[in-house]
């Protein structure tokens, strides 16, 4: 039955990784070959890169030990090129890899090419290797007293400062934001996490935009000057130039455009997922993040499982559910949400909100485990009514 059919999965991240193990266990008995592209044979926590960037030390899995038992091929290497008419990927040191079934799963990473300096003088959290330069930098700067800028008042940039002063008490870390840090929280979840950050001492340059990263100093709009030992960039997201550079079709961002079924509107073997999607639903279009990653991973290896068996499928339905925020490794705040992410009354901070934190961060890893044996769910909510109608 279907001997012979490739699927490839370009990408190991956390969706990329979760589709193909989740293939392998819904194809067992197909004859379907499936193969994992990936440039590093290890898999990256992104959810966990903060503490890293702190000086913490993570757990080193790699993709060859997670795949262990699935069948799945793993092959270490980076695509440079496309060409979804003869269903062909180069893969750097590998070659042309054919393919019947493409999963594209190459993820997003901080776009550092907005602002003058950022891409010399700043850090990111793209990888364990520049997470890792970063808390180097931190070493040398706490030895002087110095002083940490972190831009972004995003979830990630909330969760870098907060890490990064209860790590380095004896530096000045302060965060900028343009937007009011926990903006999408509800009033007394954002309270908290104020709370928080003036407990930490991390000090706070809200409505301010970042104009040029130097090297010792970022410069805002106003023309102020905010010293900088070392700059933590989390703001701006970027894809890969892949899927544009092959003729498939992508938004303005180069995100593939998608169908209800997370297929490529130009080329139906093309399926989609995580960051690299533009996935829209009736409330909104999906952003990146591991919450909805998981779930089009899922949908997808059971969507593709029920294509090779000649079985319809239905669209995919996906709603929010949460926005868990660690605030260093002691404290953290969960708010609830509705499926658009909207803030609900309820929340959690304090002890139950850091078990809970960490039992989300910890989660990928555990389904993984358990997708080789059984079909694990990521889907806490389907969003109700609000995904009953497919987007217009």
């Amino acid at each position: 039955m279907n001997n012979g059919h490739h699927i490839v999965v370009l990408g190991a991240g956390y969706t990329g990784l979760f589709s193909a193990i989740r293939l392998a266990h819904r194809t067992r008995r197909t004859g379907v070959k499936i193969t994992l592209v990936n440039p590093s044979s290890r898999f990256v926590e992104r959810l966990r890169m903060h503490q890293i960037a702190a000086g913490q030390e993570l757990a080193d899995h790699q993709i060859p030990d997670l795949l262990a038992g699935t069948g799945v091929t793993f092959i270490q290497g980076t695509a440079t090129a496309i060409d979804p008419e003869a269903r062909q990927i180069t893969v750097d040191g590998a070659g042309t890899l054919g393919y019947d079934t493409l999963v594209y799963a190459l993820g997003s990473s901080t776009d550092t090419g907005q602002v003058p300096g950022a891409d010399t003088h700043a850090f990111t959290l793209n990888s364990p290797q520049s997470a890792g330069r970063f808390a180097a930098r931190l070493t040398e700067a706490t030895a002087s007293g110095g002083t940490v800028t972190v831009c972004g008042g995003g979830l990630t940039g909330i969760e870098a400062a907060t890490e990064i002063a209860e790590n380095h008490p004896g530096l000045d870390v302060t965060l900028i934001s343009l937007d009011e840090p926990g903006a999408m929280m509800g009033a007394k979840a954002r309270a908290y996490l104020n709370g928080a950050l003036d407990r930490l001492g991390v000090i706070l340059e809200t409505g301010a935009r970042v104009t040029k990263v130097l090297p010792d100093a970022v410069e805002l709009a106003d023309g102020r000057l905010v010293r900088s030992d070392a700059c933590l960039w989390t703001t701006g997201v970027k894809v890969s130039p892949l899927a544009a550079d092959a003729g498939i079709a992508t938004d303005d961002r180069g995100l593939i455009l998608v169908d209800a079924t997370l297929r490529s509107v130009s080329h139906p073997a093309i399926h989609a997922i995580g960051d690299a999607a533009a996935v829209r639903l009736a409330w909104g279009q999906i952003h990146g993040t591991c919450q909805s990653g998981l779930p089009t991973a899922q949908y997808t290896a059971d969507t593709i499982a029920r294509l090779v068996r000649g079985k319809a499928v239905k669209p995919f339905r996906f709603g929010y559910f949460h926005q868990p925020v660690s605030l260093g490794r002691r404290d953290a705040v969960i708010q609830f949400t509705k499926a658009d992410e909207t803030p609900r009354r309820m929340h959690l901070t304090g002890r139950s909100a850091v078990a809970y934190k960490e039992m989300v961060s910890g989660s990928p890893l555990t389904t993984y485990r358990f997708s080789k044996r059984m079909n694990v769910t990521t889907i806490v909510s389907k969003g109700g009514r609000a995904t009953r109608k497919p987007a217009a």
